[in-house]
């Protein structure tokens, strides 16, 4: 079995991971988060999101959160905009990297953005036009990939519908999500194979949450595929406040204790990343949802295996 040597991770704890907390997170602690984990050595750090904060409230904060944090050089720091209303806020606060967002369910597409999939779509393409003409960096976003709250398991014809039309956009670094954690390893396939067979140019990436406890399983069976890109929660944090039953990430800090065990680069100093989990989850008064941050390091334990 052949696996790749470097692994890309998308840092998305500041985002995913805080917004559905029900207390409201102190903006110091949120651009806290964001520099400790560059810190930590992740090159991609999900920032915010300037979304509408009567929906997410969580994230009203977003322009402060952006325009404050210390950025560090090789760091990006991508934020969620779900139109061009949050572009033109984003651009306006110092974001180079902007991620939209759409669903493979319709349902879950008319309670999350309040838009059928073909809407929101065509939400994306005035953004991806100007974005282009900005120097900004585009990724799409695709919910409930394996199944759905509301309508159940989701036909992967209906993922690969859903990407072909923002490639046609010209966004190619699509994150597939399996939103409420429902898929399964031997799952992985039908939903990512087709498209890493048709489209040699899409940039893909597992977004995993571990609602039953397949997340690390489903992200092996991705390397598995080929996937060399996963979005990942400190702390195992998360949730949604638009898919009932939705829990956390894949935790970063497993999944990057299970990359290194195997000799994959990250670039993320693991140490220093099960210090944040440890600390951001004390912040928020819980307990950390992972398994490495809670567990003892030994140190032939904690990096490549000789």
């Amino acid at each position: 079995m052949s696996l790749p040597g470097e692994v890309r991770i998308v840092e998305v704890g500041p985002r995913d991971g805080l917004q559905n907390e029900a207390t409201l997170v102190p903006t110091a602690t949120k651009v806290a988060l964001v520099e400790r984990l560059a810190g930590a050595g992740l090159r991609t750090v999900e920032a915010t999101s300037f979304v509408n904060p009567k929906a997410v409230p969580q994230m009203a904060d977003a322009t402060e959160v952006l325009s404050t944090i210390e950025r560090r050089d090789g760091v990006t720091y991508p934020v969620l905009t779900p139109n061009m209303r949050g572009y033109d806020a984003a651009v306006a606060a110092g974001a180079t990297s902007v991620s939209v967002f759409t669903a493979a369910s319709e349902s879950f597409a008319q309670r999350n953005i309040k838009a059928s999939i073909a809407e929101s779509i065509q939400r994306f393409a005035p953004i991806v036009e100007q974005a282009e003409r900005d120097g900004v960096h585009v990724r799409g976003y695709v919910s409930t990939a394996w199944g759905c709250p509301f309508e159940g398991p989701i036909a992967p014809s209906a993922v690969h519908h859903v990407v072909d039309q923002l490639a046609d956009l010209g966004i190619v670094d699509i994150s597939i999500g399996d939103t409420i954690g429902v898929a399964v390893p031997g799952e992985m396939a039908a939903v990512m194979q087709p498209l890493l067979d048709h489209d040699a140019d899409l940039e893909l990436a597992l977004h995993l949450h571990d609602t039953r406890g397949t997340a690390l399983a489903n992200a092996w069976a991705g390397l598995e595929l080929g996937i060399t890109a996963f979005d990942a929660s400190v702390g195992g944090l998360g949730g949604c406040p638009f898919a009932p039953g939705a829990t956390g990430n894949l935790a970063t800090e497993d999944l990057v204790w299970m990359l290194h065990r195997h000799g994959i680069e990250t670039g993320v100093d693991l140490d220093q990343l099960v210090e944040v989990a440890r600390w951001i989850t004390g912040e928020l008064d819980q307990h950390v949802r992972g398994h490495v941050a809670g567990a003892r390091i030994w140190p032939w334990a904690a990096d490549a295996r000789a």
